[in-house]
């Protein structure tokens, strides 16, 4: 019975630490996750930081703290409104007082990729860093750390358009089809995810990466072929990729009609002959495996736990049973 006792203690503070012992991304300071503002980069100057044009002064200064701003005079700083969301997606301006989330931005070296973090997770509400990264990339933002957060909980859209003003801000003009379709593949899978989200076996993450795939493949075909694909090419391209990431019971018909019309216009922009593109999509590719494996390990870890904990409890009825 002691070593029973003995054996059920050690279990439970084995679980106990893996449960605590990992660090909280949302207390990792911006400087941390790639971007120094103690110092200016004199190779690429002063990062960006583009804050939501709904934000009062004192507003501002908390999302500054939060993207771990430490010293101001270190960054460049602008609102993003509602006539910047019009001017960069050729849409009607929206509303400037609902911008709330805020972008700090700096450009690196060639092959660095797109890396954005998403410093307040419970503060953005639907939109994931790899959703950001994959628009990104549509759009044509390549090797710059980015880094979101806001004050409070919003769905997360106008960061995007806040990244696209960082890099105009600083004399990189992005392509005006890209950036209008990359805003429509952020809401599409935005919305798919949202939609399927009370499903407990549709992943999110295995969606992104189903995107890149997507996104692979129509490059992969026009280098072939010297031609772009067919509608019937799009739909086996989205099927495949969607069986590929376990998908294919989750996305309706409706939600892949609206994936074939998004490729259908992606795949008309300079995004698909991009040499570029494909660099960055294939190191997105690998952080997405990386999580996908990272969350399949988890499972299966507690998996093993559970079935120590019935182990532990058959034994004990076991045991209980020799006294009745």
């Amino acid at each position: 019975m002691k070593h029973l006792k003995k054996s059920l203690v050690l279990l439970t503070t084995t679980v106990t630490l893996g449960a605590t012992g990992t660090l909280d991304p949302k207390n990792v300071l911006a400087s941390e996750s790639g971007i120094d503002t103690t110092v200016i980069n004199e190779k690429w100057g002063k990062p960006t930081f583009v804050y939501g044009g709904g934000l009062s002064e004192v507003q501002i200064e908390e999302t500054a703290e939060l993207l771990g701003i430490e010293v101001m005079d270190n960054v460049n700083s602008m609102a993003v409104t509602g006539e910047d969301l019009a001017n960069y997606l050729n849409e009607g301006a929206a509303d400037t007082s609902v911008m709330i989330s805020s972008v700090l931005v700096q450009k690196e070296d060639a092959g660095e990729g797109v890396e954005v973090t998403i410093q307040t997770p419970d503060n953005i509400t639907e939109i994931t860093e790899e959703q950001y990264t994959n628009a990104a990339i549509t759009a044509g933002v390549a090797d710059a750390d980015v880094i979101v957060a806001s004050i409070s909980r919003v769905t997360g859209e106008s960061a995007l358009t806040g990244i696209y003003k960082a890099f105009d801000a600083n004399g990189e003009k992005l392509d005006q089809d890209r950036m209008e379709v990359a805003q429509e593949e952020l809401e599409t899978t935005n919305a798919i995810a949202q939609e399927n989200a009370a499903d407990e076996g549709f992943d999110t993450t295995r969606l992104d990466q189903a995107i890149i795939e997507i996104k692979q493949e129509l490059a992969d075909l026009k280098d072939q072929v010297g031609e772009l694909a067919t509608r019937e090419d799009i739909e086996r391209i989205i099927n495949e990729a969607l069986a590929n990431n376990q998908l294919e019971g989750y996305v309706t018909q409706e939600q892949f009609q609206r994936l074939l019309d998004l490729f259908e216009k992606y795949q008309q922009t300079s995004a698909i002959d991009s040499q570029q593109v494909k660099e960055q999509l294939q190191d997105l590719s690998k952080n997405v495996q990386g999580k996908i494996s990272d969350l399949v390990s988890k499972a299966e870890d507690s998996g093993v736990i559970d079935k120590v904990g019935n182990f532990f409890n058959e034994i004990w009825q076991a045991i209980l049973n020799l006294f009745n």
